[in-house]
Parts: C-alpha cells; sequence; structure tokens
C-alpha cells in the first residue's frame, strides 16, 4: 500500500541531489586508499569508476522498484511477501540501516581519538554526539535534508586543499597503466563498494520527495551519484601521485596525512580543523540512516519514531563503548561492508524479480477471470 505524505512533510526532487551525495559521503573518504589498492594497486582508479557504473545500474533498478503503488521498502516488501513476512524483512534492513549508522559513527569517534583527542572517553562522545542526533532526526526530514545541503556545499571549499598535495605529485606513480586483470580490478572495485553506499535509503525516503514526475527524482538521484563518482575519483587520483604504491598500501588515513602539509599563517594544525569541518558531512549519512529506521518501525509496527529512536542511539552507545580496540572498529565496518553488498548487489535485484513475479502473476490472473 503507497505511503501518502502530507507536502509539508516533502522536500523537493532537487534535494534528491543532496541527499544521495551526503548519504555516499563519511568516514571512508579519509582512509580508504591502503584498501583499494590492494588489488589493483595504481589502476584501482578504474575500479572506482566500476562501482560508480554499477551503482548507478542499481539506483535504476531501485526506481524500478518503486512505484506510485509501493512507493518505500515496507510497501514492497508487503506486497511481494505479506505482511508478516514482510516485515520481519524490514527488520532485517533495519538492521543493517542500523548498522551503517554505527560503523560511520563509531569509525569518526576513532579519527577524533587518533587525531585530535586521544585520552578522551567514547561515552563522552556518545553522550555529546547522541543529543546532536536526536534534536537533528526529530527534527523531521525537512531539516534532516536541509543539514545535508549544507553538509555538502559547506565542505567543497575544502577541495582547495588539493593544491598542496598536487605540487608534490609524480605522474610515474600511475605507471604502468590499465596492466592488471578484470579479477584485479574487481577485487579493488569491492573495496570501493563500501564508499558507495548509502544511496539505498531513498527506498524510505521516496515519499518524502514532492514530484510527480519519477523522472525528475532519477534525474538528480542520478547527478548525486555522478558528483560522487567525481569527488572519489579525484581523492584516489591525488592520492595515488602523492604516495607511491609501497607506502599507500601500508598508510593508514592518507588523506589526512596529505591535509597536514596545509599551512596557513593562521592556523598551525589544519588537520584539526579539517576533522572537525568534516563533522558536517558525518553527520547526514548517520541521522538519514537512523532516520530510515525509525521509519521502518513506524511503517511495520506503528511504533511511535521518538521511542524508537531513543532505543537505537542507546543501543549505539553501548556497542560503541564496548569496542575499545581500533581492530574491533574495523571488523565493524567490514561487516557492514558485507551486509551492505549483499542488500544492495543481491538482495534489491531479487526483490526487483520477485516484483515482476508478481505482477506478471496478477496480470495473468486478472485476465483469465475477465
Amino acid at each position: 500500500m503507497a505511503v501518502k505524505v502530507e507536502k509539508q512533510f516533502q522536500v523537493s526532487a532537487f534535494f534528491t541531489f543532496f541527499l544521495i551525495h551526503s548519504s555516499q559521503t563519511g568516514v571512508g573518504i579519509l582512509n580508504f586508499q591502503n584498501q583499494v589498492i590492494k588489488g589493483a594497486e595504481q589502476d584501482a582508479w578504474i575500479s572506482l569508476l566500476i562501482t560508480g557504473v554499477t551503482t548507478h545500474i542499481i539506483l535504476f533498478l531501485i526506481f524500478k522498484l518503486l512505484d506510485e503503488e509501493n512507493n518505500d521498502l515496507v510497501a514492497v516488501h508487503h506486497y511481494c511477501f505479506g505482511k508478516l513476512m514482510g516485515n520481519m524483512l524490514s527488520v532485517f534492513a533495519m538492521v543493517y540501516f542500523w548498522l551503517a549508522s554505527l560503523s560511520v559513527f563509531r569509525a569518526y569517534i576513532e579519527v577524533i581519538q587518533i587525531w585530535v583527542y586521544p585520552t578522551i572517553k567514547t561515552w563522552q562522545l556518545c553522550f555529546v554526539f547522541g543529543l546532536t542526533f536526536y534534536y537533528l532526526i526529530s527534527s523531521g526530514f525537512r531539516t534532516l535534508t536541509g543539514f545535508s545541503f549544507w553538509g555538502v556545499v559547506l565542505p567543497s571549499f575544502l577541495f582547495i586543499l588539493i593544491y598542496f598535495p598536487m605540487k608534490h605529485i609524480n605522474y610515474i606513480y600511475l605507471l604502468p597503466a590499465f596492466s592488471h586483470s578484470l579479477g584485479e580490478l574487481f577485487l579493488s572495485s569491492k573495496a570501493f563498494s563500501l564508499l558507495f553506499l548509502g544511496f539505498e535509503w531513498i527506498l524510505m525516503y521516496y515519499p518524502f520527495i514532492k514530484e510527480s514526475n519519477s523522472k525528475k527524482i532519477s534525474k538528480w538521484a542520478y547527478l548525486g551519484n555522478i558528483y560522487t563518482i567525481i569527488v572519489y575519483l579525484i581523492v584516489t587520483l591525488i592520492s595515488f601521485l602523492y604516495f607511491n604504491q609501497e607506502v599507500l598500501q601500508q598508510l593508514p588515513w592518507a588523506t589526512l596525512i596529505m591535509v597536514k602539509i596545509v599551512k596557513f599563517s593562521f592556523v598551525e594544525r589544519f588537520e584539526y580543523a579539517f576533522i572537525f569541518i568534516w563533522l558536517l558531512v558525518v553527520i547526514s549519512p548517520i541521522c538519514i540512516s537512523l532516520w530510515a529506521c525509525t521509519r521502518i518501525v513506524k511503517r511495520a509496527f506503528s511504533m511511535p519514531p521518538k521511542v524508537t529512536l531513543k532505543l537505537l542511539l542507546i543501543a549505539i552507545a553501548i556497542v560503541s563503548i564496548s569496542l575499545k580496540e581500533f581492530k574491533s572498529v574495523d571488523h565493524l565496518i567490514n561487516l557492514t561492508a558485507n551486509v551492505g553488498t549483499v542488500f544492495v548487489y543481491v538482495y534489491i535485484p531479487f526483490l526487483l524479480i520477485i516484483k515482476w513475479i508478481k505482477n506478471h502473476f496478477l496480470k495473468n490472473k486478472t485476465y483469465s477471470k475477465g
């Protein structure tokens, strides 16, 4: 059954661009280089383009999955599997969305503890950020959309910083080009897939986009994904040209290390400012995914969103505090990446096939009755 959202709670299709891009951008851009270079090495930028194209294809499938009658994930589940089974599958989707928010949040805490405040306690950051997340999410989807807008626009000015590492780049580091097999390219592509996760949350906020023509929504969604590809491509190429392969494979937080060379007369350690400015970027994927969780619970079980949000934030705080080792955080991120890859590249196409089969069955049934 279609979800009807009043116009005062909806946003223009134009903001789909910012929702998609902000959902795909988080902590991963700060330290992805040592993972993606293990497969295709200097050709890993090709793997990035492959991942971007496959993301485009999955977005196309999502817009085929959603229609006027079934305009969010819960409605699609109910249509394909019935209410009971559909609610169970929606809960599994909610767990994945929650894992995504937990991974981004705990990874950002790790950045703060390594780079800025080594002695600060995890519970202290959980308390401060938890209150911030609760205020933003409980304010509604329009507030989250506005924050996503500024979370894309304001940090975009940081791209002028690429001037500093570009003064030290070496083009030899990209050679020999096109020298790796498809298997190696796809291995790096799998590592890149974590960076692009988040766009699938449109499965829940699609009814909140104010546009009767779905083509306009899809147009802005595709543009948002293209912008994500461009951003990651720039950072990837600059990283590969600044560091050689041997160094990059062993180097965590390569993006932040490049930021360390930025020098201004009025700022001594610019990477500190960069990390806190990046908080504007990190908040969006955390809040949008948590909002999607509350939306699933409300649609499936009619539980008030604020109650669900409090429980989810408490769960995030408990798990974040219990992960004391940085290796445990890495395991959490890898788990989320694996679950997200299965959800996006396996479950969404499978769900679309099930929907097509049911549409065909109901159509034939209608004809036989006629």
